[in-house]
């Protein structure tokens, strides 16, 4: 029973072991030979997060997903896309988390509009206890 067990094991894990061992697609860490097109690929690289590090963006993650991204970024540029039209892609692929310039859609609004609404109750309170600590305690006229 063991046996089964552990060799259930190891045929479920060989998948996950085998994407780590492929090799880089081509341009994950080759320049594209136009340095116009690598300057935009670079900037563009720099403003999309890997999703396995998601500390990083995926100009300066060494994952293997991070390189299939780059490698997809220059290939795309070299095939004449915007890099406008690569980031809405990848956002269409991966989610919207894939970005570090989220846009503003109908589930993410909120996110844009809480921080002026508390800064606006914030304010509110502070002029609130300024105007009651400026008017003269009541009562007692000379």
């Amino acid at each position: 029973m063991k046996h089964l067990i552990a060799l259930l094991a190891l045929a479920l894990s060989t998948p996950l072991a085998a994407q780590d061992s492929l090799p880089p697609a081509p341009y994950a860490y080759n320049q594209l030979e136009d340095p116009a097109l690598e300057e935009q690929a670079r900037e563009l690289m720099l403003t999309l997060r890997c999703l396995k590090c998601q500390s990083q963006s995926i100009a300066d993650s060494d994952a293997p997903m991070a390189g299939d991204m780059r490698h997809q970024v220059r290939t795309r540029l070299a095939a004449g896309e915007t890099p406008d039209q690569i980031r809405l892609w990848l956002i269409e692929r991966y989610g919207d988390y894939v970005s570090y310039e989220p846009r503003v859609t109908a589930s993410t609004w909120p996110l844009f509009v809480i921080p002026f609404v508390l800064l606006l109750i914030a304010g509110l309170i502070i002029r609130g206890r300024l105007v009651a600590r400026g008017k003269p305690e009541g009562g007692a006229a000379g």
